[in-house]
């Protein structure tokens, strides 16, 4: 057997993960691309809107003519029309002129402005009265102001949200490029390991591994294959991550808590056709026991059995894999974002790794404070 450990740095591993490629596009109609991630930049194909539209309820209105005119020294303009919603006017404003307008509505030609209804007063069927100034492009909307023919308006990698369809479906779009899910199969092993129905005895645990990856695996966009328990057997191990094979992109396989339970993991792997060793054990703390192989174009992953370290690993490299295929940036916990904050106490660390420390943010006298939460590694931790 050879050595169990021969770690790489976080850094290393991280170099690798970024050489990975996104896996094909697909096509999705609208209503399907809601939390999906955008495969090309979208540009805008045309102007939007594409012509002038009251953002109110008003009258349309050449906002030269509304210069200078108050509650106590109001205007007099001539209505000439109406808009009808969903038409292009058939006719222009002249100089003191005006036009009832509702919001959406097309201005007509040589109106540069809205005038709420709330400051005006209908006098007689041709006469309004306007008490308050409006400035050329008051409560419009230009016909370039949502979108520019030709200007880039969603990168690739955008994963899509409620608004961002919204734009697409006001751009035409019915169907959209965006980057295939992967697929990932989840094992779970271990002779301790229970289904979560059963009645642990002494020695004995339920399965936590499978549930948390799986949740994990589809918050971070990818489509989670559970293939089961399988226990501290080579040969069960060997088949069912052959068939994982077969079917998914990315396989990930935690536990093994027997002696030499990491090194059969390996052996798992490296049975499989054109297995190709990446990383054997990473200078990381939770995380050290990470294996990666790579085998023709599916990706093996051995995660720690204890959940914690589990979730830790996942979230430093699983995860950050996953965001490559996709087509993102696969920065490590880049979904949850950063924040800085002081520590609540010191901390020891062993030099030669990285070490990643749960913690509870609070603050004190205006000062944001990263709380520590002390425990074994294989404490699972639900903390605020």
């Amino acid at each position: 057997m050879k050595p169990f450990f021969q770690v790489q740095t976080v850094a290393q591993v991280h170099a690798r993960l970024r050489a990975v490629s996104p896996l094909p596009n697909e096509q999705v109609d609208l209503l399907e691309a809601g939390g999906r991630t955008l495969a090309q930049d979208l540009i805008a194909p045309h102007d939007l809107p594409g012509f002038a539209r009251a953002c109110m309820d008003g009258y349309a209105v050449q906002a030269v003519d509304t210069f200078g005119v108050s509650e106590s020294l109001p205007g007099y303009l001539t209505l000439v029309g109406e808009v009808a919603m969903g038409q292009a006017p058939a006719f222009g404003l002249g100089p003191g002129q005006c036009a009832r307008i509702g919001t959406g509505g097309m201005l007509p030609q040589g109106a540069d402005a809205v005038v709420m209804v709330e400051h005006t007063r209908a006098l007689d069927q041709e006469t309004v009265e306007v008490s308050r100034a409006a400035a050329p492009g008051n409560h419009l909307l230009g016909p370039r102001d949502d979108a520019q023919a030709g200007q880039v308006l969603l990168a690739a990698g955008q994963v899509l949200r409620p608004q961002d369809l919204g734009l697409l479906a006001a751009l035409g779009q019915a169907r959209v490029a965006v980057a295939s899910r992967p697929r990932v199969g989840i094992i779970s092993t271990g002779d301790e390991v229970l289904p979560v129905e059963a009645c642990p005895g002494p020695g004995q645990v339920r399965d936590v591994n499978t549930y948390t990856l799986a949740q994990a695996v589809r918050e971070a966009g990818g489509q989670p294959m559970v293939l089961g328990l399988v226990g501290d057997d080579e040969a069960a191990l060997k088949a069912t991550v052959a068939d994982s094979l077969a079917t998914n992109q990315v396989t990930l396989l935690s536990g093994g808590s027997s002696m030499g339970g990491r090194d059969l993991t390996a052996q798992v792997f490296l049975s499989q056709p054109g297995a190709e060793l990446l990383v054997h054990g990473v200078a990381v703390a939770p995380g050290k026991p990470f294996i990666w192989v790579k085998a023709g174009q599916g990706h093996l992953l051995g995660l720690p059995g204890q959940v914690a370290s589990c979730l830790v690993a996942f979230h430093l490299f699983a995860e950050p894999l996953l965001e490559r295929l996709l087509g993102r940036a696969g920065e490590p916990f880049g979904r949850f974002g950063r924040q800085s904050a002081r520590l609540s106490r010191n901390l020891p660390s062993a030099p030669g790794r990285e070490e990643y420390v749960r913690v509870r943010l609070c603050a004190q006298n205006g000062t944001r404070l990263a709380e520590p939460l002390f425990g074994k590694a294989t404490a699972w931790c639900a903390c605020p």
